[in-house]
C-alpha cells in the first residue's frame, strides 16, 4: 500500500528482457520489498549497490507504460507504508488499472493545468475534487469534462515528479480511488442480493 507521495524520482541503467534495474537513493532495502516504480507496485528481486532490480511480467508490460522504459528514462518512486506513517495522499495500492494520455498542459504562474484523458474503465471512478494517481502520484481532480481530468501541478510536484518532464501526447498510468471501486462492488452485491431474494 501507498500514498502516492513520492519520495525520489529513479533513473532507469538497465532493462533486459523482463528485469528492470533502477538507481534509487532508499537505504536499508530489502529483498521482497514492494516498491511503486511510477505507480505500479514492484518487487525488489536483487540489489547491486544503489541498483535495484526488479522483474516485470508480460501483463504489466502490456497494462502499464513501464515497457516503454529505457536505459536514462526517470521513473518516480515511493516506499510501501510502514504502521504509524503518515497518509499525505491517498490509499493507493499500485495495481494500475490503464494508462491515459496527455491532451493538454497549459501553464498557470509558476503552476500547470494538465488534461487528462481517461478510459471508460478509470473515469467511472474519478469524482470532481477527489483523488487520482498519475504515474504514483496522489492529485486531486480539479474539474471533470467528457471523460477528461483536469487537474493543477504545483511547482513542488513539477520539480520533484516526473510530471515536470511530460508533454502532450504522453501516456500515464492511472489508479482510481479504491475507495470508490469497493463503493461500487458493496452497492452491486447488495442490489444483486436483492434481485435474488425477490425472484
Amino acid at each position: 500500500m501507498f500514498t502516492g507521495i513520492i519520495q525520489a524520482v529513479g533513473k532507469i541503467v538497465k532493462y533486459e528482457g523482463n528485469r528492470l534495474g533502477i538507481r534509487a537513493p532508499f537505504r536499508h532495502v530489502r529483498l521482497g520489498e514492494s516498491i511503486s516504480i511510477d505507480g505500479v507496485c514492484l518487487t525488489v528481486a536483487r540489489k547491486t549497490g544503489s541498483t535495484l532490480l526488479f522483474d516485470v511480467g508480460p501483463e504489466t508490460r502490456r497494462v502499464t507504460t513501464l515497457g516503454r522504459l529505457r536505459p536514462g528514462s526517470r521513473a518516480n518512486l515511493e516506499r510501501s507504508l510502514r504502521i504509524g506513517d503518515r497518509v499525505g495522499g491517498h490509499w493507493v495500492t499500485g495495481h494500475v488499472e490503464q494508462t491515459g494520455r496527455i491532451r493538454k498542459m497549459e501553464p498557470a504562474g509558476s503552476s500547470r493545468w494538465m488534461d487528462i484523458a481517461l478510459p471508460p474503465a478509470v473515469a467511472r471512478y474519478v469524482v470532481p475534487k477527489g483523488s487520482l494517481a498519475v504515474d504514483g502520484i496522489s492529485l486531486t481532480v480539479a474539474a471533470l469534462r467528457k471523460n477528461r481530468a483536469r487537474i493543477m501541478l504545483i511547482p513542488h510536484t513539477l520539480e520533484h515528479t516526473t510530471l515536470g518532464a511530460k508533454k502532450v501526447g504522453d501516456t500515464v498510468n492511472l489508479e482510481a480511488d479504491i475507495l470508490a471501486k469497493y463503493a461500487e462492488w458493496q452497492v452491486k452485491g447488495k442490489w444483486e442480493k436483492r434481485k435474488v431474494l425477490s425472484q
